[in-house]
């Protein structure tokens, strides 16, 4: 009987190893599904949010008058094609730890996913630079350097310029010159129809950082610091400005209107013809000081939201090739998928950070409910309301017809309406 009686010892292991087993599979499981929803919500979110900015500048006349967004169409688009794209082989790979679709389409969707994404970082570079035009320079100067032929070019250049550090060098292997053994080595743990191998030489990662990070960001911060010194530069003449005190008021029509040349313009206004007083220039110019500082935040908060994301990545491809390719695989796929999460955040930064983008997506949700229609529209021509500057005297009549909400003064473009220009502003 005690020979056929196993020792407490031996009783102990049989225990250790088999009742526990069932437990890794079960966690492994739980830990697949909530993976796969989490990056499902995330995929899902950044076509949603793409669909949605598409839908708004194609339904909202009002958001297609502004150069700006021709950039940001163009970045929507290519951040939806980094969801349709991309992020769904990136989610079945991590998912599953398998690649299924070959060696070729894993170099064809290597290629995607560098093209596109420093497409998006690009267009956000182009976006800085508009607005650096815009505000710190003269109206007229940003209408010379901003034409329709150098918006092209500039889209043109966002596309083109990143195919030259995905599909050219990797279909190639540039990138892995000097380190096929390594590769090879990374392809010997698992099969080669079941792993999508991706290491870059040096060289590559070098050039390819510095084009689709590292020189965007210089320009950016340059733009940005531009804009804040432009800012304050504003606010200190305004500040000058109210210190020298106001002068009586009165109300005037935009220059070169003829109160009498509009049908429904009121009768009493065309004795109301004399030149604007420095209160006039107080609030037009601290109106479009508010408006440009507002973009300049905007903006800055996009830049702060793109370094957040993609500096942790491209800080690693460049360190990784120096330190012997020991970067754990968690950490690279850990920065990738915040790279990815960017592609998410922009469309939902301009319905928060904008009012005439949140305005035309609450009328694209609500099915063109008109009580989310932009006041003062096209429909109220011809309306006129008044305007107070900064000491709540009233200087200026609100000019509904003009349809840019806009006039001109001495070659300098001033807004005629604060909330109305906050949102011709556009995205950003």
């Amino acid at each position: 009987m005690a020979t056929t009686s196993p020792p407490t010892s031996h009783l102990l292991d049989v225990i250790l190893n088999t009742e526990p087993s069932p437990q890794p599979p079960s966690l492994a499981s739980v830990e697949k599904i909530v993976l796969t929803i989490f990056l499902s919500i995330i995929i899902l979110m950044t076509v949603f949010g793409n669909l949605l900015v598409m839908v708004a500048l194609c339904k909202d006349r009002h958001l297609r008058k502004k150069k700006t967004n021709y950039f940001i169409v163009s970045l929507a688009f290519a951040d939806l094609l980094v969801a349709l794209v991309v992020m769904p082989f990136a989610a079945i790979e991590l998912t599953t730890g398998q690649w299924f679709y070959g060696e070729i389409f894993c170099l064809i969707r290597t290629s995607l996913d560098v093209l596109l994404t420093t497409a998006s970082i690009l267009h956000l570079c182009c976006i800085a630079l508009d607005r650096y035009y815009a505000i710190c320079c003269q109206p007229l100067v940003y209408r010379h350097k901003m034409t329709p032929v150098r918006v092209a070019v500039m889209l043109g250049g966002c596309w083109i310029i990143p195919s030259f550090i995905s599909f050219l060098p990797i279909m190639q292997s540039w990138n892995a010159i000097g380190i096929e053994d390594i590769i090879e080595e990374r392809r010997s743990v698992a099969s080669n129809d079941t792993s999508c191998v991706f290491l870059v030489n040096r060289p590559y990662a070098l050039v390819c950082s510095t084009v689709a990070f590292y020189v965007p960001l210089a320009l950016m911060l340059l733009a940005y610091q531009r804009i804040y010194v432009t800012a304050m530069s504003h606010a200190r003449q305004i500040e000058t400005l109210q210190r020298a005190g106001s002068a009586p008021s009165t109300t005037a029509p935009a220059p070169g209107l003829a109160p009498s040349s509009r049908e429904g313009y009121p009768p009493h206004a065309a004795a109301q013809t004399s030149s604007a007083s420095p209160n006039d220039k107080l609030h037009t110019s601290s109106s479009r000081m508010r408006v440009e500082t507002k973009a300049a935040k905007t903006l800055a908060v996009i830049m702060g939201c793109f370094c957040l994301c993609w500096a942790p990545f491209f800080i690693t491809n460049v360190v990784d090739p120096f330190i012997q390719y020991s970067v754990p695989w968690q950490l690279w796929t850990a920065w990738l998928w915040l790279g990815y999460i960017n592609s998410g955040l922009n469309p939902f930064l301009y319905a928060f950070l904008n009012r005439a983008f949140r305005r035309a997506f609450l009328v694209i949700l609500c099915c063109g409910d008109q009580r989310y229609a932009r006041q003062g529209s096209y429909s109220h021509a011809y309306n006129l309301r008044p305007c107070t500057s900064a000491n709540g005297t009233s200087v200026a009549l609100r000019l509904s017809f003009l349809p840019n909400r806009s006039y001109s003064d001495n070659g300098r473009r001033i807004l005629a309406s604060e909330p109305e220009s906050q949102d011709s502003l556009g995205p950003l």
